[in-house]
């Protein structure tokens, strides 16, 4: 039986991921059910940690570890059901000869989906081939046509006819009539929002956009 290789990566702070952990752990089981119904068996390149209380890769050093021990050219799947930090795994993925695999879950809870797109945009932008799946559940046609078509062939391409070039984009007046205004407050307050190495400060409103110069909400965060 074919193996695929899995890993996931996670966030810096213990509470987080152990808080997290059995989100991400159900995710893998539905991932993992979805390979084997093709055929293939899964094999996590780093496995739970009990004194940690979670599977998450949580730091750089740990993810290059990790990777060390992963065939350089088996396939791969980097799932995230939650919130990553992308140089957890950044590293080992640029030496990585296999194809690559991101997949999250769609969740108005958990921020898979966020973390893998912060982690798709990190793979773009270092020029690494990769492809992309995400699901609710792991068992509509759109992620088991694409997982079926990325193990046989080691890449998913998507529909991407719906998108335009920006200089054809309309803006509606009314949504324009909007940015106008908000990036008229921006600039009476912008020195509100400056951040120092002790405060950052958030600017947001209530009543935007009737009066938006006099109903700011200023949120400090130390």
């Amino acid at each position: 039986m074919k193996t695929v290789y899995l890993v996931a990566s996670g966030d810096l702070r213990l509470s987080a991921n152990q808080n997290c952990w059995p989100a991400q752990e159900a995710m893998e089981k539905q991932v993992i059910a979805a390979v084997a119904r093709e055929g293939w068996k899964v094999k996590r390149g780093h496995q739970y940690d009990p004194l940690l209380k979670h599977g998450f890769l949580d730091s750089q050093a740990r993810g290059i570890e990790v990777f060390r021990t992963i065939p350089p050219e088996a396939p791969l799947i980097v799932a995230e059901a939650v919130w990553q930090y992308t140089h957890h795994v950044l590293p080992g993925l640029i030496t990585h000869r296999g194809p690559i695999l991101t997949v999250a879950n769609w969740s108005g809870q958990w921020p898979g989906l966020v973390g893998m797109l912060n982690l798709n945009g990190s793979l773009t932008k270092a020029g690494i081939k990769y492809s992309t799946l995400w699901s609710e559940n792991f068992d509509d046609d759109f992620f088991i046509h694409g997982l079926r078509k990325w193990l046989k062939t080691g890449k998913v391409v998507h529909d991407t006819s719906h998108v335009r070039p920006f200089a054809n984009v309309r803006v509606p007046a009314s949504a324009a009539k909007i940015g106008v205004k908000f990036a008229t407050a921006f600039r009476a307050n912008k020195s509100i929002w400056a951040s120092s190495t002790k405060d950052a400060w958030a600017c947001t409103t209530r009543s935007f956009p009737t009066n938006c110069s006099t109903h700011l909400v200023y949120s400090k965060n130390a």
